[in-house]
Formats: C-alpha cells, sequence, structure tokens
C-alpha cells in the first residue's frame, strides 16, 4: 500500500492595502497653469513700464493677483493628494483672481485711451491665435519691453480669457471625480472595507486549509493502524 502524499500548506497572501492617498497633479503639464506663468511675468513687466512706481495701488495689487492666480494652482494640486475639496477651493481662488486681473487690463484700456481688441479688429485674430498655440514664457518674453501698453494689455486680456475657459472645464472634471470617489474620509473607508473583505476571505482561507489537513491525519492514522495490524499477522 503506497504511502500517502502530504499536501503542501500554502502560503497566505498578504493583505494588499490600497493607498488612501490621490496621484498628484503635474501641475507644470498644465496648459492653464503654463499660462498664468506667462500673465505673472507680463503683469510683473507692464506694471513698472506703464503704471506709476509710485502711489498707484493698483501695480501691487496686479502684481498680486497674477501671482495668487498661478500660486494657487500649485497649492491646489498639492494639497489635492490629501483633500480634493481643498484642491477645489483653490483652485477657485486662483480662477477668481485671474478675473481679477483680467478686471484690471480691461479698465487699463479705456482709461488710457486704448483699443479693446475685438472680433472685427485687424489685430486679434493674429493675437487669439499666437496665445493659442503658445503656452511657455520663453515664447512670449523677448516681446515684454517691445510691446506698447495696448499690445501688452490685449494680449493679457486673452489670456486671462483662455485660463479662466480652461480652468472651468478642469474644475468641472475635478467635481465629477469627487462625486463619483469622494473625499479622503470615504477612500479611509473604503480602504479599512478593503483590508476587512481581505482578512476574512485570508481566514476562510486557512479554515478549509485545517479542515483538509484534519482530514489527512485522519487519513494517515488510519493508515498506519493498518500498517501495525499487518505486522502482527
Amino acid at each position: 500500500m503506497p504511502f500517502p502524499q502530504h499536501s503542501s500548506i500554502p502560503t497566505q497572501p498578504a493583505v494588499k492595502i490600497e493607498s488612501v492617498l490621490r496621484k498628484q497633479t503635474n501641475w507644470k503639464r498644465l496648459w492653464f497653469y503654463q499660462k498664468t506663468v506667462v500673465l505673472y511675468q507680463l503683469t510683473y513687466v507692464f506694471t513698472r513700464r506703464f503704471l506709476p512706481a509710485y502711489g498707484d495701488r493698483t501695480v501691487d495689487q496686479m502684481v498680486q493677483a497674477a501671482r495668487s492666480g498661478k500660486q494657487n494652482i500649485v497649492e491646489g494640486s498639492a494639497d489635492g493628494v490629501t483633500s480634493m475639496e481643498m484642491e477645489l477651493k483653490l483652485l477657485n481662488v486662483a480662477r477668481s483672481s485671474i478675473q481679477e486681473l483680467l478686471e484690471d487690463y480691461e479698465d487699463y484700456l479705456p482709461a488710457h485711451k486704448l483699443t479693446k481688441w475685438t472680433n472685427g479688429h485687424p489685430r486679434f485674430d493674429g493675437m487669439l491665435a499666437f496665445c493659442r498655440s503658445h503656452n511657455y514664457l520663453n515664447d512670449y518674453e523677448p516681446f515684454f519691453y517691445k510691446w506698447t501698453d495696448e499690445e501688452a494689455a490685449n494680449t493679457a486680456i486673452t489670456l486671462c480669457r483662455m485660463v479662466d475657459k480652461m480652468m472651468m472645464t478642469y474644475q468641472k472634471k475635478k467635481e465629477e471625480e469627487f462625486v463619483s470617489e469622494g473625499g479622503i474620509r470615504e477612500r479611509m473607508t473604503a480602504a479599512r472595507l478593503g483590508v476587512r473583505n481581505s482578512q476574512r476571505e485570508a481566514i476562510e482561507s486557512a479554515r478549509h486549509e485545517i479542515e483538509s489537513l484534519k482530514k489527512e491525519n485522519q487519513h494517515l492514522k488510519t493508515y498506519l493502524l493498518q500498517q501495525m495490524n499487518e505486522m502482527e499477522k
């Protein structure tokens, strides 16, 4: 009678814990962020070329609004790892800052008897095409000290409007993600439930293995008893 084979005891896989942190957005690749970098540098030069050096609070307000638009995108993307709610709030602050900057540029033109370029203006289509196809500071910087205030202000207005439109679309996408995925509390709850389910599965698998080993042990006892009885004959 052949000796029964032992079954090996399988090693239970480690419980995989899903991260509750979201993957951080690479904000440097966002087109609207790239354009806010241009807006900040353009505004810095614009206010120093065309606005009074002293006694005009508009200079600080415009530069601060441009900086806030850029920096809140960065901060929102970083905070989004743990809180999508905070990310949405900071993105909204960034949009508000860009809208404030837009208002300042639009106020500048009529206050200085300059023309606001709109559809039909001979320079409008060329400016629009340039702003649509160029995102990086290097594309714009060579013109900062060459443009007139009318050219610079109209370019800034166009960039502000593009940033606002792109951010509005981006925020809507983030809001949909927030509704479907929830915030960190929901993700932590889901992770805990996932661990508990994995633990239950591991316990159930171990229980079945123990039952199998008990049966195999009984089989071995029966086999040994038969061998001893045959030897006594």
